[in-house]
C-alpha cells in the first residue's frame, strides 16, 4: 500500500509541476485535463501526508516511551500512543478504500428506466411512485432532470418511464438502483382491504457520449409516426414520434414526448446510445468472469432487490438486510441512508476481493 501511495504523491507533484509550465497555462484544453487529474489525485495525497505525520508522531512517542520517565509523563505518552494507534487504523482503512478501482463511469450523468411490472395499474402507480423518488432525491442534491420519453397512464402511473439525471456522481450515487422494486400497499381501488404486491423495474445506464460510442448511420433505422396519449388517442396531428431501430442489434428506441421530430430524434439516440454502452459493459464484465462481482447486487434487472411496505411504514434493501422505518422519508426523496449503505458495502466487497487476490 505505501508504495502504491508513494507513487501516487510522485505523480500529484509532477501535475502541479506541469501545471505552473506557462505553456500548459496558456493552453486550456491541456490544463483542464491536467487539473482533472490533479484533482482526483488531492484527497487521497492528503490524507498519505497526514498518515505519513502520524507515523512520525508514534514512531516519537514510542521511543520516548522506552525511556524512563515520571509516572503521570508515562501514563500521559501511554495514553497519546494509543489515540495515535487508533488514529493511523482509522487512516489506513479510509486510505484503503481510496486505493479501491475506480468505476471509470462514476461521474457520469444517468438515463434511468422505469418500466411497470407485474401488478398492472397499480404497478403503473409505484412506477410514478419511484420515478417521483428519484426527481425529489436529485432535487434535493441540485440535480436536474429531463423527461426523455414516457407512456403515462390515465391514472397518473406510467407504463414506461426514461429521465436523464445531470450532475457530478450521478453515476456513483444511483448505480445500485438497478433491479425490480417490489411495493406491497392497499390500492385505493380495493374496497376489501387487502394489500397488494406490484412491481417496477428500474435501469440505471450511464449515458454514453458520442465520443465514447459513435453511432454509423448506415446502422440506423428511422420510422416516424404520430404520437399517442394515454388510452390511445391522438395527441399530435404530424408525425413528431420517432422510432429508431439498430440494425446490427435489433435494438428499437420510440421517442414520442416532445412535438417537434427533431428533438424526439435526439432523444432517442441519447437512450439507444446509453443501451448500446450498457450491453458492450455486461459484455466485457462476462468475459472478466464472475470473480469480480460485487456483493451488493448484480444491477441485474430481474433481481429483487427491495420492498416498499406501506402498511408497515418500512423500506428492506435485500441485498444488504437493510430495513428501515420511514417509507414516507424514502418515497419522498430521502435516499441517502440507503445509498450510503450500498456503497459502504460494495466497498468491503471490494476490499474482501482484493485482500483474497493478494493472498491467493
Amino acid at each position: 500500500m505505501l508504495t502504491k501511495l508513494r507513487e501516487l504523491e510522485q505523480k500529484y507533484e509532477e501535475l502541479n509541476h506541469k501545471m505552473s509550465n506557462p505553456a500548459v497555462l496558456n493552453d486550456q484544453g491541456v490544463y483542464q485535463k491536467l487539473a482533472k487529474a490533479h484533482a482526483e489525485l488531492e484527497a487521497i495525497v492528503t490524507l498519505y501526508r497526514e498518515y505519513r505525520g502520524i507515523l512520525e508522531e508514534l514512531e516519537e512517542a514510542q521511543e520516548m516511551a522506552l525511556e524512563p520517565q515520571e509516572p503521570e509523563f508515562d501514563a500521559l505518552l501511554k495514553e497519546e500512543i494509543l489515540d495515535l494507534e487508533a488514529r493511523k487504523t482509522d487512516l489506513e482503512d479510509k486510505l484503503q478504500v481510496l486505493l479501491l478501482p475506480k468505476d471509470p463511469n462514476d461521474e457520469k450523468n444517468v438515463i434511468v428506466e422505469i418500466r411497470a411490472g407485474t401488478g398492472g395499474e397499480e404497478a403503473a402507480l409505484f412506477a410514478g411512485t419511484l420515478f417521483r423518488m428519484y426527481s425529489r432525491y436529485a432535487e434535493a442534491v441540485r440535480w436536474s432532470v429531463e423527461i426523455l420519453s414516457s407512456s403515462p397512464t390515465e391514472l397518473g402511473g406510467f407504463k414506461e418511464v426514461i429521465f436523464m439525471v445531470e450532475g457530478q456522481g450521478a453515476y456513483s450515487r444511483l448505480k445500485f438502483e438497478s433491479g425490480v422494486h417490489r411495493v406491497q400497499r392497499i390500492p385505493s381501488t380495493e374496497s376489501g382491504g387487502r394489500i397488494h404486491t406490484s412491481t417496477s423495474t428500474v435501469a440505471v445506464l450511464p449515458e454514453a457520449e458520442e465520443v465514447e460510442l459513435h453511432l454509423e448511420p448506415s446502422d440506423l433505422k428511422f420510422d416516424v409516426y404520430r404520437s399517442s396519449g394515454p388510452g390511445g388517442q391522438s395527441v399530435n396531428t404530424t408525425d413528431s414520434a420517432v422510432r429508431v431501430t439498430h440494425l446490427p442489434t435489433g435494438l428499437v428506441v420510440s421517442c414520442q414526448d416532445e412535438k417537434s421530430q427533431h428533438k424526439n430524434k435526439d432523444k432517442a439516440l441519447k437512450i439507444l446510445r446509453a443501451r448500446l454502452y450498457d450491453q458492450l459493459q455486461e459484455e466485457a464484465e462476462r468475459e472478466q468472469a464472475a470473480a469480480r462481482r460485487s456483493q451488493v447486487g448484480t444491477g441485474d434487472r430481474s433481481e429483487r432487490i427491495r420492498t416498499y411496505n406501506f402498511p408497515q411504514g418500512r423500506v428492506t434493501d435485500h441485498r444488504i438486510g437493510l430495513t428501515l422505518y420511514k417509507l414516507d422519508q424514502v418515497v419522498d426523496g430521502d435516499l441517502d441512508e440507503i445509498i450510503d449503505a450500498l456503497i459502504t458495502a460494495h466497498q468491503v466487497a471490494q476490499l474482501k476481493a482484493t485482500v483474497g487476490a493478494n493472498h491467493g
